[in-house]
């Protein structure tokens, strides 16, 4: 049976465990194949919620980093991080004047679709006397927001460009209809189609002769086709850091770095144990999580604050106090349960990293 522990570090469970050493080989990876190509890497804080991990993908070649929402901008620039894009609409006024006050001290970028939108942000921004970056947000397939036509986003780019308080920086489209693809050739195909309808709304944005320098899109399951697409110049890929159960699926090049961890609770009969992990702990939104290293053992299911094994074979062992390690079918929703994550070195626990932007959903 797999176990973590340290006795100069004991950790009460549920938890999250972090491996050092393969979180750093992944973001390793995915800066190696951005580098020497034109595309860049930007990768998405909304996985790991974590500034030190943020600062660990910028010190290996990212050119800033991706958020989804304001408060998740706010804590990664209070973390000394000043190259941020909002993947998303600002809206309501009260987030819009917080955008603006934080745009003095970083280098701001948000989605609009909407050209009222627009002038409020604009407006905001004249009036804290700072400066907003903007990309217009296209749907690319996904059925979500972004503008439907290349004469919307047109007529949004040219109105940006002609605000005081906006910089208008490009266009942005997310194909997250094609990440998940089993076959690597439907994905690819989705995926293009997506990239070819995104550099269709940019070139609509150039032949009018207004600047048009980032065109952002792209995800984990499509890093790799997005990245070497003439015209994308940078990619948010955000979960290749930790994987999961979902992902390991699609990019088997990146391995496992986030486990959660539990202990035994109760076994109630030999075929059954109980853990101390449930839907507090970690999402099943992609199928429920299975135990690793314990040949033996399945989950059968998740309530608010326990987990029930089935057991088989050398699984019947396991005792109460044990600890199992589980691997979950998605790493951003279920690091947003926790405040922190346990960082494994060598197979032992040495450092604890604040989730600072845990719950950061406003």
């Amino acid at each position: 049976m797999l176990r973590v522990a340290a006795p100069e570090y004991p950790i009460d469970t549920p938890a999250l465990i972090v491996d050092a050493g393969i979180l750093l080989a992944n973001i390793r990876r995915m800066a190696g194949f951005f580098a020497g190509r034109p595309a860049k890497l930007r990768p998405h804080f909304k996985t790991h919620k974590t500034p030190a991990i943020a600062h660990l993908q910028l010190q290996h070649g990212a050119i800033g980093i991706t958020c989804a929402k304001l408060g998740e901008a706010e804590v990664l620039v209070h973390a000394g991080i000043r190259d941020v894009l909002i993947a998303n609409q600002v809206t309501a006024p009260a987030k819009v004047a917080r955008l603006a006050g934080l745009a003095h001290i970083a280098h701001l970028k948000v989605c609009v679709d909407d050209e009222e939108n627009l002038l409020a942000l604009s407006r905001a921004a004249v009036a804290a006397g700072s400066r907003i970056g903007v990309l217009v947000e296209v749907d690319v397939g996904m059925g979500r927001s972004g503008t439907r036509s290349a004469p919307a986003t047109l007529r949004l780019a040219a109105r940006a460009a002609s605000l005081p308080g906006i910089d208008f920086q490009g266009v942005m489209g997310y194909e997250g209809h094609a990440v998940f693809r089993a076959s690597r050739e439907d994905r690819e195909a989705a995926c293009r189609a997506a990239n070819a309808c995104l550099l269709d709304h940019a070139a609509a944005v150039r032949q009018e002769d207004i600047p048009c320098p980032l065109v952002s899109a792209g995800g984990t399951g499509t890093y790799d086709i997005s990245g070497d697409c003439p015209g994308i110049t940078e990619v948010e890929a955000g979960s290749y850091v930790f994987m999961d159960a979902t992902y390991r699926k699609i990019v088997p090049e990146f391995a496992t770095a986030l486990t959660a961890l539990a202990t035994v609770i109760s076994r109630p009969e030999p075929s059954r144990a109980v853990i101390d992990l449930g839907m507090k702990a970690v999402t099943g939104e992609f199928g429920l999580p299975q135990p690793e290293g314990l040949p033996g053992a399945t989950t059968l299911a998740l309530s608010e604050e326990h987990g029930v094994l089935e057991l088989e074979g050398p699984a019947r062992d396991l005792r109460v106090g044990d600890q199992v390690v589980l691997l979950p079918t998605h790493c951003c929703t279920t690091v947003n349960l926790h405040d922190r994550l346990h960082v494994s070195r060598g197979g032992r626990v040495q450092d604890v990293w604040t989730i600072a932007a845990r719950g950061a959903f406003c």
